[in-house]
């Protein structure tokens, strides 16, 4: 696939994530240095600057057969047609395997379900997957059964038409009735694991919220995601000084109402059906583990 540079001083693994199609940074950056990218016809390297008018020539590899293991496991799907299906993850389910998780997954449990019957696009680690939500974080994930709905999904995630929207509880109180956070997010510049509002090797991020009811010294609020960067929600919460209920890694100090992580719950998601753009709109209810904080919080009033 050919492509040509549009700006001047871009680096090639930036102007790829931006311009190719289901590209991240990090998969780019692995394309480049696989070798599976061309400047001008001359082999790249991630951090080469571009010059309007560079060609630039990428190939995706074919994916790899997976040597995942499928596992039986209760999967709620609450959506599914030939082309997508859409799963309410339960809070302590990791999505694809990783160190330390490498047959108890959700990926394990697809693989089991549906065989062959998933997207390569992600390779063998991830097949199906469009886009992940936390360990911690409960709630709804699509999957494409085939690589056009792949393309055409991650599409939407990319121009920002697939709506997703959480639940969550936060510490603290709110004088207004919705706001939103506009602040970039990147790496946290000592702690590697961690994400953080900055403005180095960041990237916009939009994280508008709203009141749905308050308690003594808690907000249940809904976030609608315009962006989606890693940990979006969590770090843009802590960073307004009103972290979420349980979020250790975050801000918040420890265990509490219950709760041993964060109360954070995926309940709607919205997206045009990858083959005739008719729109798809699923929602998962709170899970009883958000509903037992809930109760709790309602005897404190």
């Amino acid at each position: 696939m050919t492509l040509y540079a549009d700006t001047a001083g871009e680096r090639l693994d930036a102007f790829l994530a931006r311009s190719a199609q289901n590209l991240t940074r990090s998969a780019a950056q692995k394309l480049i240095e696989n070798g599976h990218v061309t400047k001008n016809g001359a082999l790249a390297k991630k951090n080469d600057r571009l010059s309007p008018g560079d060609r630039v020539d990428y190939t995706l590899p074919e994916p790899k057969p997976t040597e995942i293991q499928p596992v039986e496991m209760a999967l709620e799907i609450v959506y599914e047609d030939e082309d997508v299906l859409v799963i309410n993850k339960p809070k302590g389910l990791v999505v694809h395997p990783a160190a330390g998780h490498q047959d108890d997954t959700l990926v394990n449990g697809l693989l089991y379900a549906m065989g062959d019957s998933l997207s390569g696009i992600n390779g063998e680690l991830r097949p199906g997957i469009v886009h992940r939500i936390d360990k911690d974080t409960s709630g709804l994930l699509a999957v494409a059964k085939n690589d056009l709905s792949h393309t055409v999904l991650a599409s939407q995630l990319k121009d920002h038409t697939m709506a997703r929207t959480y639940d969550c509880i936060v510490c603290g109180s709110f004088r207004e009735d919705s706001g939103t956070v506009d602040a970039p997010i990147g790496r946290h510049p000592t702690d590697r694991k961690k994400m953080a509002v900055t403005a180095r090797n960041s990237r916009n991020a939009v994280t508008h919220w709203s009141v749905v009811a308050r308690y003594r010294g808690y907000t249940h609020i809904r976030c609608q995601l315009e962006t989606g960067r890693t940990h979006q929600i969590r770090v843009h919460m802590a960073h307004i000084g009103q972290p979420i209920l349980v979020d250790t890694v975050y801000g918040h100090q420890g265990k509490e109402l219950g709760q041993e992580s964060q109360c954070l719950h995926a309940s709607a998601l919205t997206f045009r059906h990858p083959r005739d753009g008719r729109p798809v709109m699923v929602f998962a209810p709170l899970p009883e583990y958000f509903q037992s904080v809930l109760s709790k919080l309602e005897r404190m009033l």
